[in-house]
């Protein structure tokens, strides 16, 4: 009998100190990978990406999930590019322009989160929904919804990492975003906790641990009581490092319920699994720049 081949696809997740790369067609069939270092020099970057890929048969599209803010729009001159980050050397880097031209396969482009959204719902914690969001709280928060099975889309990505939110009891930090102060990402990244307490959260233990928890939960209940109520999901997921403090989840759920205080709230919104952990870890993005690829060939026909 003829052993049937996968489609393989190129995955790019683009992230400001790595670049992961894959070749395969779900993170159960990854023919290779590699990391590069995100340098300051996006040419030679992106030279590596391209060399990666070169030393395998072509892949049939490739997907590009990258950090931002970048352009989506695709009419737009400046699709495919970041656009005003503060990674030194990437303001206004093209992404999609050069590996396009060096391998000439279709490619989809979108933002590493909503690449790690399109992964963990093939194929991690919101497989079979076609509503949900997955948000990743790490270095910094952001958030992508699928909305109907695909992606939400407009004038550009959602930033739902900088909603505002209610300062919790006791918490006298500022913020720590440069454009916002105290938005949900100034008062939750991972940044916050080292801040505070001069120890990342990975390393805080007993009563400096459970007000890290008490105050994270805090504000990410609220958060989610705005994505709730503006975008109905079936289900929350939540990747990254601040993610991984114990007994985060719980509380989570008490508050977000807490928070909601009656008002539209359903039976749903207290279950275990409407708020979950992240069910691809890392892999989450690579595998949803897979997704991208895909979505690429079925659009080029």
């Amino acid at each position: 009998m003829t052993e049937v081949v996968p489609v393989r696809y190129g995955a790019v997740e683009a992230g400001g100190t790595k670049i992961v790369c894959l070749l395969g067609s779900s993170p159960s069939d990854i023919v290779d990978r590699t990391r590069i270092p995100t340098g300051d020099d996006p040419a030679t970057t992106l030279a590596a990406v391209v060399a990666f890929f070169a030393g395998h048969p072509p892949p049939a599209a490739v997907g590009i999930a990258s950090f931002g803010p970048v352009e989506l729009r695709p009419g737009n001159p400046r699709y495919g590019h970041i656009t005003s980050t503060p990674k030194p050397g990437w303001r206004d880097a093209d992404l999609v322009g050069p590996i396009r031209s060096a391998l000439d396969v279709p490619i989809g482009f979108d933002t590493d989160v909503a690449g790690a959204a399109l992964g963990e719902g093939r194929w991690g914690a919101a497989q079979g929904l076609s509503s949900f969001v997955y948000m990743t709280v790490g270095t910094g928060i952001g958030a992508a919804a699928v909305v109907g099975g695909r992606l939400a889309a407009g004038l550009g990505h959602a930033e739902m990492g900088h909603m505002s939110v209610p300062r919790q009891p006791g918490d006298t930090y500022p913020g720590g975003c440069p454009y916002h102060g105290d938005c949900l990402e100034g008062m939750a990244a991972g940044g916050t906790l080292l801040a505070r307490f001069g120890r990342p959260g990975e390393q805080l233990d007993g009563a400096d641990l459970r007000q890290a928890v008490e105050w994270e939960a805090g504000y990410l209940a609220e958060g989610l009581r705005t994505i709730v109520y503006t975008l109905i999901p079936e289900r929350i997921v939540i990747g990254g490092s601040v993610a991984e403090l114990p007994g985060l989840f719980p509380l989570v759920r008490t508050k977000l319920v807490e928070a909601l205080a009656g008002y539209g709230a359903l039976p749903e919104h207290s279950a275990e699994e409407f708020v979950v952990p992240a069910g691809l870890g890392g892999m989450a993005g690579p595998a949803g720049a897979l997704v991208l690829a895909e979505n690429a060939l079925v659009a080029a026909g």
